[in-house]
C-alpha cells in the first residue's frame, strides 16, 4: 500500500533525508509513532523516527550538512542514535537492529539487524509500522504484523508473543495501558493476560520511567480507563499501593461504606472534564489516601475516617519522594488540595462565621478555585436531587466567600504593616516580638477584629505593644 506524502507538510524535509540516504547508498524509513498518527489521521508529533539499515548517526551527520544554517547534532553512541533539530521539528535516526535480553536486566544485547528485525522488537503492531523514503518505493507502507487493521479494530497487539515482549522490556506494560487510555484502545485478551503474568517485572523500570507513562495516562481524557487496568493488571499496587489499598467494602452490623477506590477513579474523570492541570488531577487522585489508615468502626456512628484529609496531606510527601516526583511547588499544592479538601463542606450552614470563611480564604489564597473545582469533582452520587442540592451547597458557599473577599481582601494577603516598619515604630532590632506582633495583626483581621487596613493595623500594633510592655523608644 503506498501512502500519499505528496499533501504532508514535512514532504520537504522526507525528500531531503531520501536524496542524503540515497547519496550515501543508504535505506531509510519513517517508523513508529508519526506513522501510527499519520494513517489515523491525528495531529502528527513534531518528533520524527527515522531507521536505516545502516549506520544512523551516519546519515543524520550527512542530512545536517544539507541544512542552511547546519544544525548541531546530538550523537549518543550507546544507543547508535543521532537528533538533529530542523526547524520546530526533532530528526530522531537510528540503525535498524534486533535485540536479546537476559532475565535479570532490561538493557539488550543489540546487534545490527534489518528493517523487519527492527520492527519485531516494536511493542505494538500500531507502533511496528514503517513508510519507505526510499526513491524506488517512496510512501509504501510496510507493514508485516497488520498494525494497520488493529488501527481500524482500536486494538493492542504485541508484534511477537505477549509474554516475551513486556518481559524483556517491562516498560511497554505502562505503554499499553497509557495508549489504551488515551487512544481508547482495547488491549488484546493475550496481551492483557500477559501484563497480569509479568506484572512484577515493572520492578525493574526506573521510577522516573514509570511515572512519565504515568502522567501520560493522568492526563488522558477519561483517566480511569488507564486507571483500571493498572488495578486489573496488578501494576497499581506495585506502582502506588495507598491508592489501592481504599478498595472494598466492608461491612459490620449491617452498615457498609463506599468502595473508596472506585469513587476516587471517578472524581479524577470529573475533573479531567474541567482542567487539564496535571497536578490538581494529582489532587483528586491523592484526596481520599487518608481514609485506608484512618478507617474505624463504632456501633454508634457506623464507619468514620476522622482527620484523613490532615493525614492525607502528611502522606503526600512521601509518596512524592519515592515516585520522583517534584517536591517543590507542585508536592506543596498537592498537600494544600489534599488537606483542604472537605473545609468548604462545613462551610454550609447559614451560621458559618464570616471568620471561618476569611481563614478558608487565606489557606487557599489564588487556589480557591482549584478546590471548589475538586469539591465539586467529588460528588459522585447517582442520585440527581442529592447531586443538584451539593452542587447548590457549594455555589452558596461560593458565594458566602466572593462577598467577604470583596470587603476583606484576603485571598492574596499581605500584612498591611510589615515586620520593617513595627521595628521602625518601636526602633527595635528584628527579633521574637516581631513576629508575635505580626501574627497577632493577621489572627485580628481574619477574626474580623480589625479591618484589613494600614491606619487599624498600626493602631492595633501599638496597643498589643503596650499590653505586652513593649515601649516606643525615642
Amino acid at each position: 500500500m503506498k501512502i500519499n506524502l505528496n499533501q504532508n507538510r514535512h514532504l520537504k524535509i522526507f525528500k531531503l533525508v531520501s536524496e542524503v540516504a540515497q547519496q550515501n547508498a543508504q535505506s531509510v524509513y519513517v517508523v513508529g509513532g508519526y506513522v501510527r498518527d499519520l494513517l489515523m489521521n491525528r495531529d502528527v508529533p513534531t518528533d520524527i523516527d527515522f531507521v536505516t539499515e545502516d549506520n544512523g548517526i551516519k546519515l543524520a551527520e550527512s542530512l545536517a550538512q544539507k541544512i542552511s544554517p547546519q544544525p548541531t547534532v546530538s550523537v549518543f553512541k550507546t544507543y547508535g542514535t543521532a537528533m538533529v533539530k530542523y526547524q520546530n521539528l526533532d530528526l530522531e535516526f537510528v540503525g535498524a537492529r534486533k535485540e536479546s535480553y537476559s532475565q535479570n536486566s532490561r538493557n539488550p544485547e543489540v546487534e545490527t539487524g534489518t528493517l523487519e528485525d527492527d520492527q519485531k522488537r516494536r511493542d505494538f503492531t500500531i507502533n511496528a509500522m514503517a513508510i519507505s523514503l526510499n526513491k524506488e518505493n517512496f510512501g509504501e507502507l510496510i507493514d508485516p504484523f497488520d498494525g494497520r487493521k488493529d488501527l481500524s479494530l482500536q486494538l493492542l497487539r504485541t508484534p511477537l508473543e505477549p509474554t516475551q515482549t513486556y518481559s524483556d522490556d517491562p516498560l511497554r506494560m505502562m505503554r499499553a495501558i497509557r495508549f489504551a487510555s488515551t487512544l481508547k484502545f482495547e488491549i488484546e485478551e493475550r496481551s492483557l493476560r500477559a501484563i497480569q503474568q509479568e506484572a512484577k517485572r515493572i520492578e525493574i523500570v526506573s521510577i522516573e520511567r514509570i511515572m512519565v507513562e504515568f502522567n501520560k495516562i493522568m492526563l488522558s481524557e477519561k483517566p480511569s480507563i488507564g486507571l483500571k487496568l493498572l488495578e486489573e493488571t496488578g501494576l497499581f499496587s506495585l506502582i502506588l499501593p495507598e491508592i489501592t489499598a481504599l478498595k472494598g467494602i466492608e461491612e459490620k452490623e449491617g452498615m457498609t461504606h463506599k468502595d473508596n477506590f472506585y469513587h476516587t477513579l471517578e472524581v479524577v474523570d470529573n475533573i479531567s472534564k474541567n482542567t487539564d492541570k496535571l497536578w490538581l488531577r494529582w489532587a483528586a487522585l491523592l484526596h481520599d489516601i487518608g481514609k485506608a489508615p484512618t478507617k474505624k468502626f463504632t456501633p454508634e456512628q457506623g464507619w468514620s475516617f476522622h482527620g484523613h484529609e490532615f493525614l492525607g496531606s502528611k502522606m503526600v510527601k512521601k509518596l512524592f519522594q519515592r515516585l520522583k516526583l517534584p517536591l517543590g511547588a507542585e508536592m506543596r499544592y498537592v498537600q494544600k488540595m489534599v488537606k483542604l479538601s472537605s473545609r468548604p463542606i462545613s462551610l454550609i450552614t447559614d451560621d458559618t462565621s464570616d471568620s471561618a470563611l476569611r481563614r478558608l480564604l487565606f489557606d487557599t489564597g489564588e487556589d480557591l478555585e482549584d478546590l471548589f473545582s475538586l469539591c465539586k469533582a467529588d460528588i459522585t452520587t447517582k442520585n440527581p436531587n442529592k447531586q443538584k442540592r451539593f452542587r447548590k451547597n457549594f455555589e452558596y458557599v461560593e458565594q458566602k466567600i466572593k462577598e467577604v473577599e470583596e470587603k476583606d481582601h484576603i485571598r492574596n494577603f499581605q500584612p498591611p504593616i510589615s515586620g520593617e516598619e513595627i521595628m521602625e515604630i518601636f526602633h527595635l532590632n528584628p527579633g521574637r516580638e516581631i513576629g508575635i506582633l505580626k501574627e497577632k495583626v493577621k489572627e485580628a483581621i481574619l477574626e474580623g477584629t480589625i479591618p484589613n487596613e494600614k491606619e487599624a493595623a498600626r493602631n492595633f500594633v501599638l496597643n498589643q505593644a503596650n499590653l505586652m510592655g513593649i515601649k516606643i523608644k525615642t
